[in-house]
């Protein structure tokens, strides 16, 4: 039976990497689908991704083949069965919006996700989350528990073998090692189009200094708060006649559909880790 898998790579740029690896999917019985690349002339860098078919090896055998074809272009790569769903913990705190989204569209198929658990430090969401069979963690967090919040919440996340981790409009911030434990598997929503207007009630911010553009960006989780690499982005225009309120909705709108973007380019291998930016091959 043919499968599907995705080749991800990354290496310094020299002549003949796609004919490189072009020719050793030949060889090896596979049948390219989709192709993408990219060249970062600033760093040197090389970046591929690979959609192919594969009936001639099982994943084992031909993972251990792609480990030594890489390892002899000192490549960073990354396999992948293009029909296995991404398995997923959600962070929420008191804003549903996000977390509401994600939800319908992975029911809907929209997303090639697995949701093994939704955690959240309020109990706002446990009957949302029992409505589509999730399981959901209660850990109310305070300056006191944050640790042991922190250290049970990653207990959660390795027992789900959690690939992704997305904070679903969580309003904790994380400590620094956590960051770290997550590093490049943890997507975040940031309620503007960054760096503007950090902190508590962005869109009283926004209307208080009569902006006419609002935005929400979605990046991966660093130590450094809200300054990860940016996964993708978005605006809307707004006006002086709108109050808190209208710029509130529309600005909720906004963060769900960006939100969902990353976590489905993410989920089907189509975003790279570049340094402090991301290649996305959409």
């Amino acid at each position: 039976m043919n499968a599907t898998y995705v080749l991800t790579l990354s290496c310094q740029d020299k002549p003949g990497i796609v004919y490189a690896v072009s020719g050793f999917l030949l060889q090896h019985g596979g049948n390219i689908e989709e192709a993408a690349q990219y060249n970062d002339h600033d760093t040197g860098l090389f970046f591929m991704r690979v959609q192919f078919v594969c009936d001639r090896l099982p994943a084992a055998a031909l993972r251990q083949e792609v480990q030594a074809f890489a390892q002899s272009h000192a490549m960073q790569w990354g396999l992948h069965l293009l029909d296995e769903p991404m398995r997923t913990v959600l962070l929420v705190s008191q804003q549903g919006h996000c977390l509401n989204d994600l939800l319908f569209r992975w029911k809907s198929g929209l997303l090639r996700l697995d949701i093994r658990a939704i955690i959240s430090n309020h109990r706002d969401f446990y009957q949302l989350a029992a409505s589509y069979n999730i399981p959901f963690h209660h850990l109310p967090v305070t300056p006191a528990t944050k640790a042991q919040v922190e250290a049970r919440q990653l207990e959660i996340i390795e027992q789900e073998q959690a690939e992704l981790v997305v904070l679903a409009r969580y309003m904790q911030i994380l400590s620094d090692g956590m960051c770290q434990r997550l590093q490049g598997r943890a997507i975040n929503i940031h309620h503007s189009f960054l760096p503007s207007f950090k902190g508590a009630k962005p869109y009283y911010q926004a209307h208080d200094r009569g902006v006419k553009l609002i935005g929400a960006t979605a990046h991966y989780v660093t130590a450094d708060l809200d300054e990860g690499p940016i996964i993708e982005q978005d605006v809307a225009r707004v006006d002086h006649s709108m109050t808190v309120d209208d710029l509130t909705a529309i600005g909720r709108d906004t963060e769900s559909q960006v939100l969902a973007r990353a976590v489905k380019w993410h989920s089907e291998h189509r975003v790279l880790l570049n340094g402090h930016k991301t290649v996305v091959f959409r």
